[in-house]
This record gives C-alpha cells, sequence and structure tokens, in this order.
C-alpha cells in the first residue's frame, strides 16, 4: 500500500503527522532536495506540498518532477493569501494542466 507524504513550512509543523501521514517541515531554500528525496521512495504514492514552497521551484522543474514520477503531486493551497493571489492560483493551476496561459475575466 502507498504512503501519503506531507511537506509544508516550519509555521506548519504539526497537524499532519497526528493523521498518521507522513509529515515533514522544510525552509524554502532546502524543499527541491527534499521532494527529490521523499519521491524517490518507492512507498510514496501522494505527495501533498504547501503552495508557499513551490515559490522555490521553477515551474520547469515541477513539471520536470511531475512527469517523472509515478505518483499524485497536489498542492496545498496557502491559507493567508489575498483575494487577487486566489485567482493567480487558479490561473497557475490552469496554465499546468493544459499548458497554456489563460486570461479568465469573472
Amino acid at each position: 500500500m502507498k504512503k501519503i507524504a506531507v511537506l509544508t513550512p516550519l509555521d506548519a509543523e504539526f497537524g499532519f503527522g497526528l493523521a498518521g501521514v507522513s509529515h515533514r517541515v522544510t525552509r524554502a531554500k532546502d524543499v527541491e532536495g527534499l521532494l527529490r528525496k521523499i519521491i524517490g521512495e518507492p512507498d510514496t504514492g501522494l505527495f501533498i506540498i504547501d503552495e508557499q514552497l513551490l515559490k522555490a521551484i521553477p515551474d520547469e522543474r515541477l513539471k520536470e518532477i511531475e512527469k517523472s514520477w509515478h505518483g499524485v503531486l497536489v498542492v496545498l493551497p496557502s491559507p493567508e493569501r489575498a483575494e487577487a493571489e486566489v485567482e493567480d492560483y487558479a490561473l497557475r493551476l490552469i496554465r499546468r494542466a493544459i499548458g497554456y496561459h489563460v486570461r479568465l475575466q469573472v
């Protein structure tokens, strides 16, 4: 059975571990190395990463990591975002999914 791994910033140290998942905390500067280490573990099937940490990884490298991995990568939205950032997050998800920048007007 595959395991769930969660990677968050230091301010979210507790919580996910209480749910029984493998929870690690890191600084933004160390995120890419730790991300590669965790998804390199053969028993990890679902990897959840906090949105704040993704700012340290260029989109091209993140796409490369996703394509080379057999599991599912989920981005956990940051709870402290302004309204404009919510829309930006949705646009980033769409751009990653279809590979094209979309302009949305609501």
